[in-house]
């Protein structure tokens, strides 16, 4: 099988996370499980009215950490995997695609798990920055699940 994974960091206006693209990469004939998760910019968070998200990342350190995570994916379930993983980097507006991950696998469940373990860790162990904007004009950094030391309830 060539390449079992893509992982991209695209820049805010050159490129954006494609729900096809990922599609494509994971599919294959021997497939029967193919998992999408897709996150967006929601128009509120913690009480606030938001009208954008900037995300700050490292291209190359990201995605040589995506692929890392594909690789502990992939022994955990065994060569016959695809992973997609692409986010977005720079200011985004609500409801712009920040971040696609897509799993193909022969069966629905690895592919559930398969997509369930790549989103969790770019949420949880990728150094992304994320800088809300506020409806009234203000900004702020969050810490963003890698930083934020709360035990991860499966909700986010």
């Amino acid at each position: 099988m060539e390449d079992f994974m893509h992982a991209a960091v695209c820049p805010a206006g050159q490129r954006r996370p494609d729900p096809q693209r990922a599609l494509a990469f994971v599919s294959d004939p021997g497939f029967g499980g193919i998992c999408l998760f897709v996150g967006r910019i929601r128009n509120h968070n913690l009480g606030r009215s938001v009208e954008g998200i900037s995300y700050d990342i490292h291209p190359r350190l990201a995605e040589n950490l995506f692929r890392q995570f594909g690789e502990e994916i992939r022994a955990e379930l065994g060569s016959s995997v695809r992973l997609f993983v692409e986010h977005a980097c720079g200011r985004l507006g609500v409801d712009d695609i920040a971040v696609v991950v897509a799993a193909g696998t022969p069966h629905r469940d690895e592919a559930f798990r398969a997509c369930r373990a790549l989103i969790e860790a770019v949420k949880h162990r990728a150094p992304i920055w994320k800088q809300e904007h506020y409806v009234d004009g203000s900004s702020a950094w969050s810490e963003g699940c890698s930083l934020c030391g709360h035990v991860h309830s499966g909700h986010g």
